[in-house]
């Protein structure tokens, strides 16, 4: 039923104006990914001892890093962008993979403890799985 009134008003409306009610969803499920991200975030501070470690899912990649937010500054990242990591997808086995190599690289930069952030995410299934994986290589969340 939208979809027939949506198409009729677009035709009469050059501007567009009338948005698609799915459009309207999509958009509410990002500010509300972006609201549990902020309330997070104002919990989790990472310092020079103890840095943030940010995960983030996309459908085709993973993207992580240990982030030290007093001086704003990257310490360890990883991504499946890289050339040895490309062939992993995000999923299960993918997540623990990729976990594991970003743990070896954390604890060669010398940190054993961090501060978990699962940018909005639940702690369930990839999330889950990537974290434990880090924590199978030695880290201290």
């Amino acid at each position: 039923m939208w979809e027939s009134l949506y198409v009729e008003k677009k035709a009469k409306n050059p501007l567009n104006l009338i948005p698609n009610p799915k459009d309207m969803n999509l958009r509410k499920k990002r500010e509300l990914l972006q609201k549990r991200r902020w309330r997070i975030r104002k919990k989790i501070v990472g310092t020079s001892k103890r840095p943030r470690l940010s995960v983030r899912f996309t459908n085709k990649n993973i993207h992580a890093q240990c982030i030290n937010d007093e001086s704003s500054k990257t310490l360890v990242s990883i991504s499946t962008n890289e050339k040895e990591l490309n062939s992993f997808l995000p999923n299960l086995t993918g997540s623990e993979k990729v976990g594991s190599v970003l743990g070896k690289r954390i604890n060669d930069a010398g940190i054993n403890t961090v501060v978990f952030d699962r940018a909005g995410r639940k702690y369930h299934g990839c999330v889950k799985a990537f974290a434990d994986a880090v924590r199978k290589e030695g880290l201290e969340f």
